[in-house]
């Protein structure tokens, strides 16, 4: 087996889920109705697997769940979209460190997925606005996701509702996760379809490094 290389990925990441505002599973609790559906998206703005750079890629993933996935009661099922941009190099690198073989927090957080339903690769459109007002993801025939920042009575205009050090992060421990609600989701795929609207939606950056 070859050895792991020094690798760095830089980025954003939302997810669009099945839960009532705010998802509980972000508070290391049980989801609403102690089942989460949804997906979830990275976008890799700096990256690089050894010598092999990973710069403006993105993924997707479809997934669900019941139980509190961090309290070691539930193992998710999950179907992979990955990036039609991505060379040969780049796909196996991505592969290595999404699916857990290459150390880093993804490693640890594959390690709650069950079942892996296969990966695919699509094209794929991510757009985050600077100001997180917005963000979407987009696969043709498979997926559209759209978020509006949550807002409310008492948020001060052009301020975002966050939550410092959430202690249910998918990307790990020490973030901001900025809280949105869903303007449109649907999914297809790996038996994973979905469809709603005014749902719970959080964008966190990630910052990861490996194989340590």
């Amino acid at each position: 087996m070859n050895a792991v290389p020094q690798w760095r990925l830089a980025g954003d990441w939302f997810d669009i889920c099945s839960c009532d505002i705010p998802c509980p599973c972000e508070f290391a609790q049980r989801p609403t109705g102690n089942h989460c559906q949804g997906v979830l998206a990275w976008h890799v703005r700096e990256g690089q697997y050894g010598d092999v750079k990973l710069d403006g890629l993105t993924l997707v993933a479809l997934g669900e769940f019941e139980g509190n996935l961090w309290a070691g009661e539930a193992k998710a099922v999950m179907g992979m979209y990955l990036d039609e941009k991505a060379n040969e190099s780049q796909r196996e690198a991505l592969q290595a460190i999404f699916g857990g073989h290459a150390g880093g927090w993804p490693a640890g957080f594959a390690a709650n997925v069950g079942e892996m339903r296969g990966m695919e690769f699509v094209p794929i459109t991510f757009e985050v606005a600077g100001d997180l007002a917005t963000w979407r993801v987009e696969i043709p025939g498979l997926v559209v996701g759209r978020v509006e920042a949550l807002s409310g009575p008492t948020t001060p205009p052009g301020k975002r509702v966050q939550t410092i050090n959430p202690p249910g992060s998918e990307v790990g421990p020490g973030q901001v996760a900025t809280w949105g609600r869903s303007v449109e989701v649907s999914t297809k795929g790996f038996g994973l379809d979905w469809t709603g609207t005014a749902r719970s939606s959080k964008h966190i950056p990630f910052d990861w490094t490996g194989p340590n």
